[in-house]
């Protein structure tokens, strides 16, 4: 259901203030990773705290952490006005990633610049953008009486380092977290015209792998040929990974994966993308890939295996001769509906050792994961979502999966037991994590748009 009879919010937005209060939340650098920056982590909750209680939630900062280790506070603030109504769930983080390297931006991370229509700051897509713009988004439906919805907001402080205290936090405090739908924005949209709607992510298993030789570096001229070179070895591992078709080759690695739909394979072709554009854009000459699927399907819907991290031997100025005593790589696996991270771990775990050349000794441990998710496409949540952001683009929205990993969600899933709505308002073009990050001052104030116009088609699903 539309609302015809609704005022336009666009002309009742007000910009300049908008911006200004992002700004003062931008310039507080709460880098979670740092520990120097564990007063700006509490002054930047403080600051969301206050706002959310100046609207006229009930807004407190709880404390975190386990095993003797505190962590970063949770933003928790509820409005609870009406009764019968959805209550809806909105999370998103505070903390942001190191500015490092420094010397790269033009401008100073911390100090927020427009520049060509476009916010540069540390924090200003990822996620404080996209966050705050929901805070402003109830301010704008406030500004015109009350909320349509029951309105709940998680803002965390721990995203960037991986939301160590998060799942804990959930659980403890499941009953008062109860929510008919999460809303979510800390991603991208599909591209700067077309609005979108997330429907799934891939999930994660992240593992490091250890080759062991002597029980020394060796001398180059005097053991070589005779001793085992675990850079070689680990090189043939890693080469036996993939066959020639870009499919993974590990024993039941693709044992339940969930196969596209006739329709998705449909609608993702329609999509606005040219693989030489997307190709251009990352400086390569071709897009390799598993065969038999499009770009965007391998991006979205097929499990990966890449490479991240390899050592190993000198790696210094000029020449050491040496055979190395060990070598060791970092590898991540991006999984898919039907894929378990901890069945996948135990797979390679089990695997590697095999595809070893004698006389070195190989271990596989696994670092963390994320489960894959996926959110029905009939979903009344979706529906609503996809009108609001017609009421904001003038066009319907389109559906896609993102090819990255948000492990919270799962957890939101399995803890609160409630559907999670991915509705982005960035883009990839706003450089999150790097140096120039930044935020299209259209891109904010659609996203406020988005926000109240969703709360309000929430309430009819």
């Amino acid at each position: 259901m539309t609302h015809p009879q609704a005022p336009d919010l666009s002309a009742l937005l007000n910009r300049q203030e908008a911006e200004g209060e992002l700004f003062e939340l931008l310039r507080i650098p709460s880098v979670s990773a740092d520990p120097a920056h564990t007063e700006d982590m509490a002054r930047a909750a403080a600051f969301l705290q206050r706002k959310l209680q100046s609207l006229g939630f009930t807004a407190r900062m709880d404390p975190t952490g386990h095993g003797g280790q505190s962590g970063h506070p949770v933003v928790y603030a509820e409005r609870l006005d009406v009764p019968g109504k959805p209550t809806v769930l909105i999370y998103g983080h505070y903390d942001v990633q190191p500015e490092a390297p420094l010397e790269e931006w033009v401008t100073p991370p911390f100090e927020p610049t427009v520049r060509e229509g476009r916010i540069y700051a540390r924090g200003s897509t990822d996620d404080k953008g996209q966050a705050y713009a929901h805070v402003r988004g109830v301010e704008l439906l406030l500004s015109q009486g009350e909320l349509p919805v029951n309105v709940k907001f998680l803002l965390e402080g721990e995203e960037e380092v991986g939301s160590p205290n998060l799942a804990a936090y959930l659980a403890e405090h499941a009953e008062e977290l109860k929510a008919d739908v999460i809303v979510i924005s800390d991603g991208s949209r599909f591209a700067p015209n077309v609005p979108t709607v997330t429907y799934g992510l891939r999930g994660l298993s992240y593992v490091e792998i250890h080759v062991q030789g002597a029980n020394r570096d060796l001398h180059s001229g005097a053991y070589g040929g005779a001793a085992p070179n675990p850079i070689n070895a680990l090189a043939e591992i890693i080469s036996k990974l993939k066959d020639d078709q870009g499919r993974i080759t590990i024993p039941g690695f693709y044992d339940g994966v969930e196969e596209l739909t006739p329709e998705e394979r449909e609608m993702w072709a329609k999509l606005p993308h040219s693989d030489e554009e997307f190709a251009a854009s990352i400086g390569v000459p071709a897009l390799p890939g598993e065969k038999g699927y499009s770009t965007l399907e391998r991006l979205w819907a097929r499990p990966t295996l890449d490479v991240n991290g390899i050592w190993g031997g000198y790696q210094g100025e000029g020449s050491k001769t040496v055979i190395p005593a060990k070598a060791g790589a970092k590898v991540s696996m991006r999984l898919v509906p039907g894929q378990d991270p901890e069945r996948i771990t135990r797979l390679v775990q089990e695997y590697v050792p095999t595809l070893a050349p004698e006389g070195v000794r190989v271990e596989v441990k696994g670092l963390h994961g994320g489960q894959p998710v996926k959110v029905d496409l009939d979903s009344p949540y979706i529906k609503a979502a996809d009108r609001a952001l017609t009421r904001v683009y003038g066009k319907p929205a389109a559906f896609g999966r993102t090819g990255g990993s948000i492990p919270i969600v799962a957890d939101f899933r399995r803890v609160l037991g409630a559907p999670v709505l991915l509705v982005d308002f960035g883009l990839n073009e706003d450089a999150p994590h790097s140096p120039n990050e930044s935020f299209a001052l259209e891109d904010y104030h659609n996203g406020i748009l988005t926000s109240a116009y969703l709360l309000q088609e929430l309430a009819q699903a």
